[in-house]
């Protein structure tokens, strides 16, 4: 029997060679990474609010330390977020009037004549029906 090929990289293939992402601390020349340079820490973060790791920041082992402590500062100052809300639609095959489908709480309800009382006048005089009253508002 023939002995099969691995899966992935082999020996022989050579390793891909990648540029390293230059951190922006290093572009901008930051020495000392405070907590209240929220624009600075900002860009290390993504928009949910979350800290970027060291390969899409570009940072190295010690400058990745220093901004996340910075963060973690800055969010128990309050700062910054700990997560951000994003609006986004619905995914895969979810349709966005779900909520028909559902039966309607008792605020959201509209007013059906089931629920209604109808209160006349008896006298003759006028019109017959003088006022309507929900029937959740029957006082007793």
């Amino acid at each position: 029997m023939a002995k099969k090929a691995p899966r992935g990289r082999t020996r022989d293939a050579a390793p891909r060679k990648f540029k390293k992402k230059t951190s922006p601390l290093v572009i901008e020349k930051v020495e000392y990474v405070d907590y209240k340079d929220v624009d600075l820490l900002s860009r290390f973060m993504s928009d949910r609010g979350k800290i970027r790791n060291q390969k899409l920041s570009g940072n190295d082992v010690q400058q990745q330390r220093e901004v996340a402590n910075a963060i973690k500062i800055a969010r128990e100052m309050g700062l910054l977020p700990y997560a951000r809300r994003v609006a986004s639609t619905p995914r895969g095959g979810r349709r966005d009037d779900r909520r028909d489908d559902r039966r309607p709480r008792d605020n959201d309800r509209p007013a059906d004549a089931d629920d209604q009382t109808t209160i006349t006048d008896d006298t003759g005089a006028g019109d017959d029906v003088v006022d309507t009253i929900d029937a959740g508002d029957e006082e007793a």
